[in-house]
Parts: structure tokens; sequence; C-alpha cells
């Protein structure tokens, strides 16, 4: 059998076909078994790929950064940004995000379930170690402190991150006052960035594909002095450009849009520092809750 010429692929659809050949003998190019997982992994979580750095991505797939650009150059590329490119321009528009994700899971047989929740939890297990590793210390203290401190503090997601952005108004709000969702009144975002001063705090979460009234809610916010705080997914987020504090949450996953697992362990986090450097005040607030809950016969 006759091995093909190289020819460098210009699309996802094109790398697979490439790396199904590659298994099969069909190809003269030898994958090392750290780099064809790594190969896998990257067809796997495309987003990922085309969002990390070089160094992110190989923390990630708990590989070196070199064994990536062994891996590029195996493929034939001359360097791994041009293989990166590939899933950048593929991924850019993020018009087939979900559908992609949804569609390896309709792959599954139908005794694959329990089989999805253990990869499920092994991937997630993961992402929390990779999360826990990479966060700043300095910068989680400084935005604890800036939780517990400023005067005002909002918090802005949507799709998705909009059941976490009221979790965390929630939870800080039980610890102090002046804490909401951005547009809580449903008013919009523009009068609800106008009730804001220098100096308060606005909380922003979003991972590719990133919504695009984030970004700029993100830009307009850091223009007019307000402390932006990310909670994202990559250096290369759009957030991180103008967020004064940002935290990059690995959500490779096999759940069909993007993991929330780190993002809540994050959260969970930095309130609980938020709440230790709140100190008597939090448990007097709390405290005011509890006496609230008796005398409305509420439930806890």
């Amino acid at each position: 059998m006759s091995l093909k010429c190289p020819v460098l692929p210009d699309t996802l659809a094109g790398l697979r076909s490439l790396l199904d050949e590659i298994q099969r003998g069909e190809r003269d190019i030898r994958l090392g078994k750290r780099s064809h997982q790594a190969l896998l992994s990257m067809l796997q979580a495309p987003q990922q790929t085309a969002v990390m750095t070089i160094v992110e991505l190989s923390q990630q797939l708990g590989v070196n950064a070199s064994t990536l650009s062994r891996l590029a150059q195996r493929l034939g590329y001359e360097k791994y940004s041009q293989l990166q490119e590939l899933f950048r321009r593929e991924m850019a528009a993020g018009k087939h995000f979900y559908s992609e994700q949804a569609g390896r899971l309709t792959q599954a047989s139908d005794d694959e379930e329990l089989g999805l929740l253990a990869q499920l939890g092994r991937q997630e297990s993961s992402n929390i170690a990779t999360l826990i590793d990479a966060v700043d210390a300095a910068d989680f203290e400084a935005t604890a402190t800036l939780m517990s401190e400023a005067k005002r503090v909002r918090i802005h997601g949507m799709r998705q991150f909009y059941s976490l952005s009221l979790f965390i108004s929630y939870a800080l709000g039980m610890l102090r006052q002046d804490v909401a969702p951005l547009d809580a009144g449903r008013q919009g975002v523009a009068d609800a960035l106008a009730q804001l001063q220098p100096g308060d705090l606005l909380i922003l979460v979003s991972c590719f594909p990133y919504t695009q009234s984030v970004l700029k809610t993100a830009e307009v916010a850091a223009q007019l002095g307000i402390r932006v705080v990310a909670l994202t997914d990559s250096s290369r987020s759009p957030l991180a450009a103008v967020a004064d504090y940002s935290f990059f949450v690995p959500n490779q996953s096999a759940f069909f849009s993007n993991s929330m697992c780190g993002f809540m362990l994050l959260s969970e986090g930095l309130l609980s520092r938020a709440a230790s450097l709140l100190g008597d005040t939090a448990l007097d607030s709390l405290r005011q809750r509890e006496v609230l809950i008796e005398q409305l016969a509420a439930s806890l």
C-alpha cells in the first residue's frame, strides 16, 4: 500500500481525516503516544486549542509545550502557531460550537450513560486541579478584597453564565450590601453602568464562544474607571485585555456546552475569602437574615 503525499489540512474535518489516516498507517507520519493523545484531545475540544496559549494548552493536556511544537512539525506545519490558526479560523465565529459538542455525545451507544458520567468526572477533576495550580494568589486576594470593600458590586454574565451571575450576587449579597446582577431591573446595561462610579466593582463572566455584549460592557466599564474582574477561559480572552484581574478557568469537557464546575469552584472560593475578610460584618449580615427569615416564617 502506497502512502499518501502530505497535504496540510486547512479545516478541522481535514485534520480529523488526517489523524484517521495516520492511525490506519496510510500516512508516513509517526506520532508518539503523547502526541497522538494530545491531537485527539485538541480535536475533541477545539475551542480550547483556539483560545489557549501553547503553555496553557500543554498544562491542560498534561504534556510539555515542546510536545505540541513537535506535533505541529510532524503534521507538516512549520510551527505550532500555524496549526493553532486552523482551530482559530474555524472556531472564531462560534457558529458550530454547541452542535459539535453535542455531536460527540450522540455518537455514544445506549449503554454508555455511566461511562459519560465517569468521563465528565475525570475531566472536571483535571480542570479543577489545573485551575487551582494556575490561580495567582495575589490576584485572588485582591479580588476578594474588592468584593468585600468596593462600595457597589455588580456581576454580569449572559446565556448560561447568567445563572452564575445570579449565584454570585445572591451569595455575596448575604454578606454585604449593594450587590446585584448588573441589569437586575432589566432597564438595559447602559442604565445599569450609569449607576456605577469609579472604584465600584464589576465581575464579568464569559468564555468561548464569547458573548459580544459582555465584551463591550467590559470595555466601557474599564473606560469609566470601574474595577473589572474577569472569570474567563484563557489569557487570550478579550476580557483579559481590559480587566484589572483575570482568572482563567479550564473547561475542557464532554458536556455539550461550556463546563461550569471550575467557574463555580472559583466563585465559591472568592466568596468564602470575601466572607473571611468581612469578618463580623458578614456574621452580622447573616444573623440579620436569619432573624428576618424567622419573622417571615420563611423556609431556609
